[in-house]
């Protein structure tokens, strides 16, 4: 669902937030389509009127971040890798590591829409404490003639939104939070994570069915607006819950390979004490691969290498350089050779690198595991 390419908006407690076109498109169209109903409730200047509706739409943004976070941290805290935030036209998510048990899955889940109550909760306590509860809720359900203040609409439009957020996206249908929680809970339950996918993929597809008529029938009363949005959110929840049902049905059938079923047991690897003129020269102009793995002369794994930067260090005049000095960070491609196979499928490091190497309890590397040979273990499975 999220774009594969987009800009990094900030960088929140070491995660990347990243945002797609489509995000800004979605930005303008929110400004404008709610800038006449605040000129409603405010009178007065319609500049006044537009500068709320920019502080309303990113302040809405800015929750979505907040509840994107909830997922990001406590999946950090429980041991899963966080490698980002992503906002979209539709919404925002964040890409961790697969939780290797249901009630980690469970406290991820839950994190998100528990960070969208509290900026409900704050938005009706401030708003309260602005003015009355009955002005507060005349506002956030846009009557007419309500009047108020700048910060008083703005409190009550974004408490209003955050609650419909927070209510669809608790429906228990995938990849809704609502439906991630189902997944921990049936998997909680069954002791089987491929029948809780399955189960909830179909959820999701049987929402966005359903979605799908909402949006038909809101076209044919002549609410154009609703009717589109209902559909596109419905085609995008479609596809995700699709992509599951298909993960767990593959899920069941590779459920007893292993990573070490189809490594390669034999990789070519760099000693840790080549220099990088030896490894430019005995392995990158010999086998013309973007990377290699790094070990110690016990072959434990200590990190990989790319040509770009062994190439930059040898044109600023450093070519006898150890190639343990220029290892690449933040550079996921480490797994347990006894791992199963489902558990590459989320791997980072097989996306950005095309492989993962695979390593035993010792960090021993054993093998490595590239893109294809997983895809011809799937191909085999389906």
């Amino acid at each position: 669902m999220a774009p594969r390419t987009n800009f990094q908006l900030a960088r929140i407690f070491g995660i990347r937030v990243g945002v797609g076109i489509s995000w800004f498109v979605v930005l303008f169209v929110f400004i404008i389509f709610i800038t006449p109903i605040f000129h409603d409730q405010l009178g007065g200047s319609r500049t006044t009127a537009y500068l709320v509706a920019v502080a309303s739409v990113l302040s809405f943004f800015a929750s979505l971040v907040l509840h994107e976070l909830g997922h990001a941290l406590v999946a950090r805290r429980s041991g899963l890798r966080v490698a980002g935030i992503d906002l979209w036209a539709l919404g925002g998510i964040t890409r961790t590591e697969e939780s290797r048990d249901p009630k980690t899955e469970f406290r991820v889940a839950a994190a998100g829409p528990l960070v969208t109550l509290v900026v409900i909760v704050a938005c009706v306590v401030a708003g309260r404490l602005l003015t009355d509860s009955k002005s507060f809720f005349e506002v956030a359900v846009a009557e007419r003639n309500a009047r108020a203040t700048p910060a008083l609409v703005w409190l009550s439009w974004l408490a209003t939104i955050n609650a419909l957020v927070l209510v669809f996206n608790l429906v228990p249908a995938f990849p809704l939070d609502g439906g991630r929680i189902a997944h921990a809970a049936i998997w909680w339950r069954t002791g089987d994570r491929n029948r809780a996918t399955h189960a909830t993929g179909r959820a999701g597809q049987g929402f966005a069915l359903l979605l799908g008529a909402l949006g038909l029938w809101a076209l044919a009363s002549g609410n154009g607006s609703i009717g589109v949005s209902c559909i596109l959110l419905a085609y995008f929840l479609y596809q995700a819950a699709g992509a599951a049902v298909v993960q767990g049905v593959v899920g069941r059938r590779i459920q007893s390979i292993t990573v070490a079923d189809i490594m390669d047991r034999e990789p070519v690897t760099i000693p840790a004490g080549a220099t990088l003129l030896d490894a430019h020269e005995q392995y990158f102009l010999r086998y013309r691969w973007p990377w290699f793995a790094v070990v110690d002369p016990a072959r434990h794994f200590l990190g990989v290498v790319r040509a770009a930067r062994v190439d930059e260090e040898i044109s600023a005049g450093r070519p006898a350089l150890p190639v343990v000095d220029v290892l690449e960070q933040d550079v996921h491609v480490r797994i347990d050779q006894a791992e199963p196979l489902e558990s590459l499928l989320a791997a980072e490091g097989l996306g950005h690198l095309g492989a993962m190497v695979a390593v035993d309890q010792d960090g021993v590397l054993r093998g490595v595991v590239t893109l294809a040979e997983v895809r011809r273990a799937l191909r085999a499975a389906t």
